[in-house]
C-alpha cells in the first residue's frame, strides 16, 4: 500500500495587498440553496507529470503555487474562513487555508496504470465524508489542500472544499482563478493575465436564507465496505453508438446528450440488476427515481454569472414507471432519456422564480423530500447523478502544465454516480457507487458492457 509522509503543514492566508481590508475579511452568509446542501466536502485530485523537474525546480514551483493561492484568496476570502454555527463563513484573523505538503512513496505511473481507490483517498487532505462534529466549536474549514510529490517527481494535488459553500461550478471557478494567478506570475510558461470575471458572493441576495432547519438524511453515509466504487469508461465511438441506440426510430429532433444517454444506460442497468434480486416478487409502480444535478445560473432571468459562488443548483427528478405486469426490459433507453429530458426542462426560469418567493424553499426542498420518502418506504430505489463534463478541469495549469488526469474518489453513499470527462475531452468516465451485491450484478450486464469498459484498478 502506498505510504504518505507529511513533510509540512501551514496555514495560508489571503496575502496583504492594496485591496481594501473589508474585501479580504468579508463574511459569507449562506443562501437558501446552501442551507439545503449536504455537509460533506467536494473532493478533486489533479495529477501532473514531472516533466523531469529537478528537486529545486519542484520546490520553486511549490513556493510559487502557495504564493499564488494566498493572492487569489484575496478575491475568494470566504474560502479562507471557517463555517460557524452552520449559517455563515466568518473569516477571522487566525483563519486560512490548511496547506499540506507530502511525499508519496510510489511512482505516478503506478497510480495512473492501476488507480486504487484507497490510494487516491490518501492524496486528499481529509476524508471528505467524515466531517467531525468536534469542529463545531471552532468551525469547519472551508478549503483544505494537500500537495503530494511522487518518487518520480510527479505531482498529485488533492483539494477538498465544503459543499455548504461550493458546488462543482464554484470549485471550477476557484481552480481557474488559481491557475490564472500561477500563469500570470510565470514567465516560463508565457501566460498572460487575461481579463477574468471576478467571483460574486451575492447568492444570499438572490436566494435569501430562511429560518429553516435541514436535517441530513439518516444513514446516508454507509459503513466502510458496504459501498463499492468502480470507474467505467465510455470512449467517443461508444458514445455515438449509445446515442444512436437511444434515438431508435425517432425523428431527428430527438438529439440526446452524452450525459443523458450515459445516465439512461446506467439507470436501466441498475434497474435490471435490482429487479433480478426479487424476480419472484411483483414489481410495483414507480420502478425507480433518478435525479440529475442542474446548474441554475444560466437558467435564470437574467442569468447569473457562472462565477457566482454557492450551491446554485437543483436536482431534476424523474420517476421511471413500469406498466403493471411488465418486466423492466420493456423499458428502453429512449424511455429513460425522454423522462430525464422532461425533468430537466422543468428546471427553467419560472421554476427559479418560484424558488425565490417567500415560500419557494418548499419547492426547492420538496422534490428530493418526496424521492427520499419513496426510498424510505421501499417503493422505489433512488439514483443520484451529477455531471462534471463541462468543468475545465484539464485546463488547470498550476505550474506543471495541464493535468494528465483529474478524478474524484470513492463515495460512501449508495446509488450515486459522478460523470467526468477524460483527458482528451471526447469520452466519459462514470464513477459508480453501488452496494457491493448490486455492483456484482451491475458490472456483468451484457448490454452495459457493449458500451462501457471497466477501468484499471476498479
Amino acid at each position: 500500500m502506498m505510504k504518505i509522509d507529511v513533510v509540512s503543514k501551514e496555514i495560508l492566508k489571503p496575502s496583504p495587498s492594496s485591496v481594501p481590508n473589508h474585501l479580504r475579511s468579508s463574511s459569507y452568509k449562506f443562501c437558501l440553496l446552501d442551507q439545503l446542501a449536504p455537509h460533506f466536502y467536494v473532493p478533486i485530485v489533479l495529477f501532473y507529470s514531472s516533466r523531469h523537474s529537478t528537486n529545486n525546480e519542484t520546490k520553486d514551483k511549490v513556493k510559487k503555487l502557495k504564493q499564488c493561492l494566498s493572492e487569489v484568496l484575496v478575491e475568494f476570502s470566504p474560502l479562507a474562513g471557517k463555517i460557524r454555527n452552520d449559517v455563515s463563513v466568518e473569516p477571522l484573523e487566525g483563519d486560512g487555508v490548511s496547506f499540506i505538503e507530502a511525499r508519496a512513496n510510489a511512482k505516478l505511473s503506478e497510480i495512473l496504470e492501476n488507480p486504487k481507490m484507497s490510494s487516491i483517498q490518501q492524496l486528499l487532505p481529509i476524508n471528505p465524508y467524515n466531517v467531525k462534529k468536534d469542529y463545531d466549536d471552532e468551525g469547519v474549514p472551508v478549503l483544505v489542500v494537500q500537495l503530494n510529490v511522487f518518487d518520480c517527481g510527479g505531482i498529485g494535488i488533492g483539494i477538498c472544499i465544503s459543499h455548504k459553500v461550493a458546488d462543482g461550478t464554484t470549485l471550477s471557478t476557484f481552480l481557474t482563478a488559481w491557475a490564472a494567478s500561477v500563469g500570470a506570475s510565470s514567465s516560463s510558461h508565457g501566460h498572460e493575465s487575461g481579463k477574468r470575471i471576478p467571483p460574486s458572493f451575492d447568492s444570499a441576495v438572490v436566494f435569501p436564507p430562511r429560518e429553516i432547519q435541514v436535517q441530513p438524511p439518516s444513514n446516508l453515509i454507509m459503513k466502510a465496505g458496504r459501498v463499492a466504487t468502480k470507474r467505467f469508461l465510455f470512449d467517443s465511438s461508444s458514445l455515438e453508438k449509445l446515442k444512436a441506440k437511444a434515438m431508435g426510430t425517432t425523428s431527428d429532433n430527438f438529439n440526446p446528450t452524452r450525459v443523458e444517454v450515459v445516465t439512461a444506460l446506467i439507470s436501466k442497468t441498475a434497474l435490471k440488476s435490482r429487479n433480478k434480486i426479487s424476480s419472484n416478487e411483483k414489481i410495483s409502480k414507480p420502478s425507480m427515481v433518478i435525479s440529475q444535478v442542474v446548474n441554475l445560473r444560466g437558467r435564470m432571468d437574467p442569468p447569473l454569472p457562472e462565477t457566482t459562488i454557492g450551491n446554485i443548483w437543483r436536482s431534476a427528478v424523474a420517476t421511471i414507471m413500469e406498466e403493471e405486469g411488465e418486466e423492466s426490459k420493456k423499458l428502453e433507453l429512449h424511455d429513460f432519456v425522454v423522462q430525464l429530458k422532461k425533468a430537466i426542462r422543468k428546471i427553467n426560469k419560472d421554476y427559479v422564480a418560484k424558488i425565490r418567493t417567500e415560500d419557494g424553499y418548499m419547492l426547492a426542498y420538496d422534490s428530493l423530500k418526496e424521492a427520499s420518502k419513496l426510498v424510505s418506504e421501499g417503493v422505489a430505489p433512488f439514483y443520484r447523478f451529477s455531471s462534471w463534463l463541462r468543468f475545465p478541469l484539464y485546463e488547470t495549469d498550476l505550474g506543471w502544465g495541464k493535468p494528465i488526469w483529474a478524478c474524484v474518489t470513492n463515495i460512501p453513499i449508495k446509488d450515486v454516480v459522478i460523470l467526468m470527462s477524460n483527458s482528451s475531452g471526447d469520452g466519459v468516465e462514470a464513477w459508480i457507487n453501488l452496494e457491493e451485491e448490486d455492483m456484482a450484478r451491475f458490472e456483468k450486464d451484457p448490454e452495459f458492457l457493449q458500451f462501457a469498459s471497466q477501468a484499471p484498478g476498479s
